[in-house]
């Protein structure tokens, strides 16, 4: 995929729907009692996989008018696959539908390809195992076996690490717990979609807060009803155009309908911390969600200091830490990203992908175990490897329009995992 410099950005688009909300809705509703109809499902092939496992569960799901048709089974309706499911490159998908396979009666493999063959799960196993199912697996890594119980017992369960995938993950298995299962996590909290989306479908879920520690308590075995949902538009997918527009003079973007769960914006927050114009506009909740539109504008004053995102910061942004360390190369004092480690573990290495892609464009950029350091400076066409992740071939796309000369990414395609309109609308909104 070649690109050249862009002039500027300009126009409105909306981007597909929200790729962590979508898995967590095709799930619910395939144990919801009744069929729930869900508009603006990802198109993305990582939930095009969470689908597959789910029909091959012996769930009906059909395309009617543009929305997603799901004919629930209820809480412990799965029927036997008769071969390994096969999640592909998703995380996601392997992880929360272990926790949903760990309450039925089943015996089940998953698998996935090279990439998340080599991911831990040990994470999940743990949990799971504390509960009553049995889970064997490679040395911690994919595939995974997992035998079900229809009696697991509830647990009380401190994360270790703050993980979105593994919280849902034992939440979705307290569905078939009798009692009352607890997951804590500190106030640094991960995305809260899970929670978000059993509310909406009527699940016993409450939320309390203890000192630092907020716990999200289930109450199984949880039945419950079918529902509408509407997804909103992936705020992930929505924050490459928005640094594109932010930083490429006279820009001006509106992104529509975009998901706005606070668990989600702090990248839109660090890009104003840097005098960077950004506007939410038309802001309202739909189907337990907070949604909006965005509107970029590159009329701003950039601020002269050195940004440190660690901590809570880069745990919450932890899908766009590539894309900031771009951004980074074009404001004064550039940005360090600490506390990070987790990137070393996505589809790709994305601490070393992201430091080889910025020195190949000719950016001052330091590697650390857990980050990055990147100076202010000016970025050079390049070809990009990008190792197969379709973050890294998103956030350097952004790189390459804001370099001088044309830069190769090598392998556009990927960009299917989530995104794989990308190019397309990029197309439409840019002006050389």
């Amino acid at each position: 995929m070649r690109i050249r410099p862009a002039r500027r950005i300009k126009g409105r688009l909306r981007v597909p729907g929200d790729k962590s909300i979508s898995h967590r809705a095709a799930l619910i509703a395939a144990l919801a009692n009744g069929t729930s109809t869900i508009s603006s499902f990802s198109t993305g092939a990582d939930c095009a996989a969470t689908l597959a496992c789910l029909e091959a569960l012996g769930v009906t799901i059909a395309k009617k008018e543009g929305n997603l048709v799901v004919n629930g089974v209820g809480r412990q309706g799965f029927k036997p696959a008769t071969a390994p499911l096969d999640c592909g490159n998703s995380g996601s998908t392997m992880r929360m539908l272990a926790g949903v396979l760990a309450g039925q009666n089943l015996t089940t493999t998953l698998i996935g390809d090279k990439s998340l063959s080599a991911r831990p799960m040990t994470r999940v196993i743990e949990p799971l195992e504390a509960m009553g199912a049995t889970v064997t697996s490679h040395h911690g890594k994919p595939p995974l076996t997992i035998i079900g119980s229809d009696s697991l017992q509830p647990i009380a369960y401190d994360l270790p690490v703050s993980s979105a995938q593994v919280k849902s993950c034992v939440l979705l298995a307290a569905l078939n717990a009798a009692g009352v299962t607890k997951v804590s996590e500190s106030l640094v909290k991960s995305r809260d979609h899970t929670e978000r989306m059993l509310q909406w479908f009527g699940a016993s879920l409450s939320l309390q807060t203890l000192g630092t520690t907020q716990v999200v308590s289930v109450v199984g075995p949880a039945n419950f009803s079918a529902r509408p949902v509407t997804i909103p538009g992936d705020i992930s997918s929505a924050a490459y155009f928005v640094a594109a527009a932010a930083l490429l003079p006279n820009s001006e973007l509106l992104i529509e309908d975009v998901g706005l769960n606070a668990t989600r914006t702090e990248f839109l927050s660090v890009l104003k911390s840097f005098g960077l114009t950004i506007d939410l506009l038309h802001t309202r909740d739909e189907s337990n969600e907070p949604v909006g539109n965005i509107r970029v504008s590159a009329e701003h004053r950039l601020i002269h200091s050195r940004t440190i995102l660690s901590g809570a910061s880069s745990a919450q942004m932890i899908d766009e830490l590539s894309l900031l360390a771009v951004v980074g190369t074009q404001v004064p004092g550039g940005i360090e990203i600490r506390d990070a480690e987790e990137l070393r573990l996505k589809e790709s290495d994305r601490i070393s992908a992201t430091v080889t892609n910025l020195r190949s464009m000719g950016a001052a950029v330091k590697e650390f175990d857990d980050g990055l350091r990147v100076e202010r400076s000016g970025l050079s066409g390049a070809k990009i490897k990008t190792y197969g992740d379709h973050r890294i071939a998103m956030a350097f796309t952004v790189a390459a329009l804001l370099a001088e000369g044309e830069s190769l990414i090598d392998d556009g395609e990927c960009v299917r995992v989530s995104f794989p309109e990308f190019f397309e609308i990029l197309e439409s909104i840019v002006e050389q």
